[in-house]
């Protein structure tokens, strides 16, 4: 691509041997959606790449506040190439209500693989899961606008945050007052992304008399028009950003807008955490998707490049980094499906929850900050393994940094995370239907490294349960990533189980480097089944 990108014109389905492998385990009807799999993997590979650089360099959203005649619209304009690549990919949202599941729909916002193409197709669907779980038969046209969402159509955006509160939704001060059958709510939304762009936006607001606190939020359906046909809010100014530039953010002002009721107002917060459970999920499959975006760079670039008389590969230190690689690769991304897979199974459920949608949301929060760790780490690597050229804005790799950086903020960073797996632990106990999957996998393996990963995730788990919640709260961004790191060793293990032996040898590295903290070991340079990436696709 214009001597921009090695990954450019691949298939980035059939290019990523742990990305079929770990669809074939976790979702073992994945096999009938090969074809489409392939087909999107190209597309990925072609129209998508060279798409997303252009946007990025060349033609962010532009905020346009009045139209010809001089009315106030706040609408953005997008190039016409971004247009069209959403126009494409709106589909993929589509398929959780068609009975397809998620995992097939996690499974193409990976391929997609653009943190900002992907936030507005999250957003949107986003909004779509809250209209059509809670809002059937209470929202005027709804299951219009649901459709229109899932077929790009319409476009949604999740409006939560404040500038007073960032991730402490309690704090948020909108209010929310009701008129008749619609309600008008008054406040400021200060990271809105998809501003400007949306039809439709989730919401949260805190009816009248409603009690400070999270639990007295409700949340609603605002639309981008009034009844009237007026604007129903204004859009202040877009966000200044060094990272993802393809999806509009910007600041929302709500003066009386009008809004729709979703649901039962005392549940509002319920509905919040369950939408932020999807998008937390797209963050750690997206963050996949970006390391392994860096990945595809890199494993051509160490075939290509010669340095001190031979080629990059045949390095040691050059193959100690790709053993890194592939590592995080494919741990982060048996972590990522494996959560997936555990929400397929329990979004139909409602408030009160079951344990089976509170192991759920415990797989998210893991999977959500260690992914973000893995991304962050491996398009650095990808971008020293290009040497100086990999600074460069006119390499990919380090446009692909860039957007690593923004996952572990986005849908809360390691603190919100830490204190959500905390809740889920002391509170919902969800940490036992962990154990009961987790244990046999990692008895049944047997080795030292499986041995480490359960005396961890005992001990961890005790620990949590023994202490004060002050206390708790003290370690609990630790315990959070070293809970996740066991795990990753066990489904490494489980992987290999009927993907191969290479896994068990991927879980033991794991361990050896992210449990016991030590180097990996020697062996792993005469290992290419280990390091050799695509070539082993």
């Amino acid at each position: 691509m214009d001597a921009i990108s090695y990954a450019f014109g691949t298939n980035h389905f059939q290019n990523d041997a742990d990305l079929q492998a770990v669809l074939r385990h976790f979702w073992p009807d994945s096999l009938d959606k090969w074809p489409e799999l392939i087909q999107f993997g190209q597309f990925s590979g072609t129209d998508v790449y060279e798409a997303v650089y252009h946007i990025d360099h060349d033609a962010p959203p532009v905020l346009i506040a009045h139209d010809l005649d001089g009315n106030r619209i706040d609408r953005i304009r997008l190039s016409p190439v971004e247009k069209q690549i959403l126009a494409n990919t709106a589909w993929i949202m589509a398929p959780p209500y068609q009975g397809q599941g998620w995992p097939y729909h996690y499974a193409l916002l990976y391929l997609l693989g653009d943190p900002g193409l992907g936030c507005v197709l999250t957003i949107t669907g986003q909004t779509a899961y809250a209209l059509h779980k809670y809002a059937a038969g209470a929202i005027p046209e709804v299951a219009k606008i649901t459709a229109d969402l899932l077929s790009g159509r319409a476009w949604g955006a999740t409006w939560m945050t404040e500038s007073q509160g960032g991730s402490d939704l309690g704090a948020n001060e909108t209010v929310a007052q009701q008129d008749g059958e619609i309600w008008r709510l008054t406040g400021d939304k200060y990271f809105a992304s998809g501003a400007g762009l949306t039809d439709y936006a989730l919401t949260t607001a805190r009816p009248l008399g409603q009690k400070p606190g999270p639990k007295g939020l409700a949340l609603f359906l605002l639309p981008r028009l009034n009844h009237q046909g007026d604007l129903n809010y204004h859009v202040r100014r877009l966000k200044d950003k060094s990272a993802t530039r393809a999806v509009p953010s910007g600041e929302v002002e709500l003066t009386h807008s009008e809004a729709y009721l979703i649901g039962r107002a005392e549940e509002g917060i319920y509905y919040t955490l369950e939408t932020l459970t999807v998008s937390r999920l797209a963050n750690a499959v997206v963050a996949m998707a970006t390391g392994k975006k860096a990945h595809l760079e890199v494993m051509e670039r160490v075939q290509r490049r010669h340095s001190f008389g031979r080629v990059l590969q045949d390095h040691p230190l050059i193959r100690h980094d790709l053993t890194d690689l592939a590592v995080r690769s494919a741990a982060g991304l048996a972590l990522a499906f494996y959560g997936v897979g555990k929400f397929d199974q329990a979004w139909d459920e409602r408030p009160p929850y079951t344990g089976r949608y509170h192991l759920a949301r415990l797989v998210t929060h893991l999977a959500k900050n260690r992914t973000a760790d893995h991304a962050a780490s491996m398009t650095a690597t990808a971008m020293e393994l290009f040497g100086g050229l990999g600074f460069l804005e006119e390499y990919a790799v380090a446009r692909w940094h860039r957007e690593a950086l923004i996952t572990p903020i986005w849908e809360g960073p390691s603190n919100i995370q830490a204190l959500d797996f905390l809740e889920s632990v002391q509170r919902h106990k969800a940490h036992r239907g962990l154990l009961e999957e987790m244990v046999p996998l990692l008895e049944q393996a047997h080795t030292p490294a499986a041995n480490q990963a359960l005396e961890t995730l005992e001990k961890t788990f005790h620990h949590l349960e023994s202490v004060t919640n002050r206390e708790a709260q003290w370690y609990s961004k630790q315990d959070l990533s070293s809970v996740a790191d066991a795990v990753q060793v066990a489904l490494l293990y489980d992987l290999a189980q009927d993907q191969g032996e290479r896994y068990a040898k991927l879980a033991e590295l794991y361990e050896i480097r992210f449990m016991a903290h030590r180097d990996y070991p020697y062996w792993a340079d005469e290992d290419p089944d280990i390091w050799g990436g695509q070539d082993h696709a």
